[in-house]
Order: C-alpha cells, then sequence, then structure tokens
C-alpha cells in the first residue's frame, strides 16, 4: 500500500499502552531489520554498481526510498553521520538510481533470507502482516522521514521481502522518532554516536568508519558527555550515563505507543514472536557475530 493510500483513521488512545509491549516489538522488529547492512548479498548488490566501500553502500541502500535528494538532506534524516560521511556518498545516483539501489536492496534481502533457511508458512505470513499492516497504514508520518519514504514504496512480490519491508516502515518510525528525543536531550549527532558505543551495543571501529567523526571532533564528544558526567575520564560510561541512555530509550518508547495502538500491547508481543524466526536464523548463521 502507498503512503498516499494509507487511510487517516483515529486510532486508540496510547496512553493505555504497555510500554514494555513497546520496547518488546521494538527491539524484535529492529532485530529481524538489521541483517541486510550485514549480509555479503547487499554488498554483492552494491559492488554490481560499483561501491564497494561499506559505509557509501550503506547510505545508499537506506536512502534510496527518499529518491535522488541532496545530500544534507540525507544527512539530516541519519542523523548520527558525519557530514564528510554523507557528502562522500553523494555520487552514488551517478552509479545507479535510486529505483535501482532499492530494488537491489529487495534482491539482497531475498536472496539472504533463503540462503539461511527463512521459509515461513503462509499462514505465520498472514497473520504477521495482519498485525504490521494496520500498523503501518494507521501510522503518522509527519515528521517521520525514512518511515514516510519506506511506506511510500511498492512492496516487493516476494512475501517474505514484503513483511520484512513492512517491518523496515515501523523501525525507521521509532528511529525517526528517536531522532526528536536525542535533540530534545540535548545529544548532537556525534555525542549520541560516541555515548551509544560505551554501552558496548556498537562496536566503535565499526562506528567510526562508517559515521566518520575525525579524531579531534570524537574527543570534543567524549569531552562534553565526561562534563555532563555520563562518561567517566577513560570514557566509560558511568551509572548516570546509563541512567540517561535508558532515559532516552524509555522516552523513544513513549513516542512510539500511538504506532502500537491499533494492535495494542498483546498484538505488538505477537508480532514480536512472529518476527523472531528471521532473526534466529540470521543469528545462527553468525550474521551478527561482528556487532
Amino acid at each position: 500500500m502507498h503512503l498516499d493510500e494509507l487511510p487517516h483513521t483515529a486510532r486508540p488512545d496510547d496512553g493505555s499502552m504497555d510500554l514494555d509491549a513497546v520496547r518488546d516489538v521494538s527491539d524484535a522488529i529492529s532485530a529481524a531489520h538489521l541483517f541486510i547492512y550485514l549480509v555479503p548479498e547487499t554488498a554483492r548488490a552494491a559492488a554490481e554498481f560499483g561501491v564497494t566501500d561499506r559505509g557509501r553502500a550503506y547510505l545508499a541502500l537506506r536512502s534510496a526510498a527518499m529518491g535522488a535528494v541532496p545530500w544534507q538532506v540525507t544527512l539530516a534524516a541519519f542523523y548520527n553521520f558525519s557530514p564528510r560521511a554523507v557528502r562522500a556518498a553523494a555520487d552514488v545516483w551517478d552509479a545507479a538510481s535510486p529505483e535501482r539501489w532499492q530494488s537491489a536492496r529487495f534482491l539482497a534481502a531475498g536472496r539472504a533470507m533463503r540462503r539461511v533457511g527463512i521459509r515461513l508458512s503462509d499462514d505465520h505470513l498472514a497473520e504477521a502482516r495482519s498485525l504490521i499492516d494496520p500498523v503501518v497504514a494507521g501510522a503518522d508520518y509527519a515528521g517521520k522521514v525514512l518511515a514516510a519514504a519506506n511506506a511510500s514504496v511498492a512492496l516487493p512480490s516476494d512475501p517474505h521481502v514484503a513483511l520484512w519491508q513492512q517491518i523496515t516502515v515501523a523501525r525507521e518510525w521509532r528511529g525517526d522518532a528517536h531522532l526528536v528525543v536525542l535533540a530534545d536531550n540535548g545529544l548532537g549527532p556525534c555525542d549520541c554516536l560516541v555515548l551509544h558505543t560505551a554501552t558496548g551495543r556498537l562496536p566503535t571501529a565499526l562506528a567510526r568508519a562508517t559515521r566518520r567523526w575525525d579524531d579531534g571532533e570524537w574527543a570534543a564528544a567524549t569531552a562534553r558527555l565526561v562534563a555532563r558526567g555520563w562518561l567517566d575520564p577513560d570514557a566509560v560510561i558511568t551509572d548516570a550515563g546509563s541512567a540517561a541512555r535508558e532515559r532516552v530509550e524509555r522516552e523513544t518508547d513513549e513516542h512510539c505507543a500511538a504506532l502500537w495502538a491499533p494492535i495494542g500491547a498483546t498484538g505488538a508481543r505477537r508480532l514480536a514472536s512472529l518476527t523472531a524466526p528471521i532473526t534466529d536464523a540470521f543469528t545462527a548463521a553468525g550474521t551478527f557475530d561482528a556487532l
């Protein structure tokens, strides 16, 4: 369903939405979405366009849904990338159009899912779609740039990849909401990345290689976090820093309560369960070992 076809339906009051259920389903869909940036099928698809740099391929594949926008627009949507990283990828549309990158992304996703043995039954796919489709259809896309772009992409014919694309819309919706919370908490693009790597959830080497903040910028962001008491002088996260990071996540959950309200806490947890086989298969294949 295209974005301009989505009904503007009333949603239940999100005040009753269980935030633990919001976190559960958010974690599940994020995990089920993530493989696309790590599998060899994606690297091969990018290489066919002559793009072998991991950071440039990531930016092209993730931003393709927005079309050939100026690099400054991509920078605004991606937030924690340095301007130099995004500017360096500005020529990816010369290698191939956004539409071709999007098609390559879907093809890579399907090939990767088949390689690791994901074969969901028709009933499983139908139930998952019965839960994720109302979420995508009922979402408010105001200020949700990457989510809106992905919601406007025609779903592929492969039912597994179509489910994955609907999951992608919901994942990007949370990501878009997260940026608002980061800004509200005074966490700039490099600062939030330094804090994230300090939690151990994202390897620093990977973050530095793909986001391309230089040594001076990284050190300045670290110093700001030390001054706030969120890192100690050795750049180790403090209890206050961990609490701040959890507060940011909880405030993001609060933003996302309305997203999941159409299916409620029970539906959200069921969707998390239904998407688990995707994550489990890629985990078993070692896809996430580098993280």
